[in-house]
């Protein structure tokens, strides 16, 4: 079975970066998309490894990117004993569309594409 999925939208907030145990980097962040009912929408994405290097340093909360990955279900259930759920993107690749330049060198406007292998 295919799992793929390309979303486009902005960022909501600067992008959260963490390190797993074994010290490798973990981003994270909100992108709002809007959904076929003109409604907007909000998915958490994740990056990993050289990906989540490049996430936190080139991307910051108003930026329009493309998102390519595998949708990722979680569960859980809550503190009142209701099982709960979401969903998240492990990005595997990211289009820069549109940024204020934070991070680029020597005036480059745009990075074309960042690819990363998906740690599973």
């Amino acid at each position: 079975m295919l799992n793929q999925c390309v979303l486009t939208g902005n960022l909501g907030a600067d992008p959260e970066v963490f390190y797993n145990p074994e010290g490798n980097p973990v981003t994270s962040f909100n992108i709002a998309f809007h959904s076929s009912k003109k409604k907007t929408g909000w998915i958490k994405v994740v990056c990993f490894h050289k990906l989540a290097e490049t996430a936190s340093t080139y991307l910051h909360k108003g930026a329009r990117i493309a998102v390519v990955g595998t949708l990722d279900q979680q569960k859980w259930q809550g503190d009142d004993g209701q099982n709960r759920s979401s969903f998240q993107l492990i990005a595997n690749n990211i289009e820069f569309i549109k940024t204020d330049g934070r991070g680029f060198k020597n005036g480059e406007a745009t990075v074309e594409a960042i690819n990363d292998e998906v740690p599973f």
